[in-house]
């Protein structure tokens, strides 16, 4: 694949990733946070299970089960913690906790999977860790969106575990989509459920929705498939780095938030600490592969 169109690419993805929550903090304006997230994929799951509605459907009960655990941490957790963190903290800050993913997708490999990884891999784990600690102003006084911003990273990385367990009997895109849909519809009904639903019909309000769906969404996840298919998977997924800052910056373009120095410094630390997670997970791979 062509580096320029590659790298358009990557731009593209990660930032629809990153200001998907400078856009859902504007979207709160005419949603309630849980009603949002389950309207959004909703409409993005049953759009996406339409497009591969030709592509192999799982036979057994079980496998839908696998698709609805999936889709209770990838879409409900991840996104429902999201969506409620932007009440109290800027979108900036959310993403920036959001993407700390890989770090707990170790954490939780060791302990549950017994999954082993090199030295410099949890190097990136504290380095990632000491970043958390001084984005969120080196103290402890915590709010709630900021522990709903980490809640997003763990359930992130749950569901990471979970497709990486399995993922392999499963179609990847009838996965995606199904995940969404499913997801989308829990959102809905803890939307009607444990929130007071607020929704404002207008122009803008189908606009943003619109494009969360569909842009934030849709043309996201298929433009970050098309890259992992297309490049290595672990040298590609180190340019997740790029979504938080991404984050940051629609969140200063779009929303005029002002950000601390301290979360400049702790977000730097943290992608250095993705950036080592990621990239020396490509090279173990592919190292365990060609001995193999």
């Amino acid at each position: 694949m062509n580096r320029y169109l590659f790298g358009i690419l990557v731009v593209v993805t990660t930032s629809l990733m990153g200001s998907s929550f400078a856009v859902g903090k504007m979207g709160l304006t005419y949603y309630s946070p849980l009603l949002l997230a389950g309207l959004r994929f909703t409409l993005a799951g049953v759009i996406m299970a339409i497009v591969v509605r030709k592509r192999p459907r799982p036979a057994a009960y079980r496998d839908w089960g696998k698709i609805l655990a999936v889709g209770a941490f990838q879409t409900a957790g991840v996104m429902g913690c999201i969506f409620l963190s932007l009440r109290t903290i800027t979108a900036g800050e959310s993403s920036i906790l959001t993407f700390t993913n890989p770090l707990f997708v170790i954490v939780l490999g060791t302990l549950f999977l017994g999954a082993k990884y090199r030295l410099s891999q949890w190097l990136g784990v504290i380095l990632g860790c000491v970043g958390v600690f001084i984005t969120l102003g080196v103290h402890l006084q915590l709010q709630t969106g900021t522990l709903l911003g980490i809640g997003s990273a763990i359930s992130w990385a749950i569901a990471t575990l979970l497709i990486k367990k399995w993922g392999a009997g499963l179609d990847v895109w009838v996965l995606t989509a199904y995940q969404m849909l499913f997801g989308g519809l829990l959102l809905l009904v803890l939307g009607f459920t444990m929130e007071t639903p607020k929704l404002s019909l207008g122009a803008s309000a189908l606009l943003i929705l619109l494009w969360l769906a569909i842009m934030a969404s849709i043309v996201q996840f298929a433009s970050w498939f098309y890259l992992l298919k297309q490049g290595d998977p672990g040298k590609t997924s180190a340019f997740l780095f790029l979504a938080p800052f991404f984050g940051v910056l629609s969140g200063w373009l779009l929303l005029g938030e002002v950000v601390k120095w301290y979360v400049y410094a702790g977000g730097s630390l943290i992608l250095v600490g993705i950036f080592l997670v990621n990239w020396t997970y490509s090279t173990f791979t592919r190292k365990e592969a060609n001995a193999a």
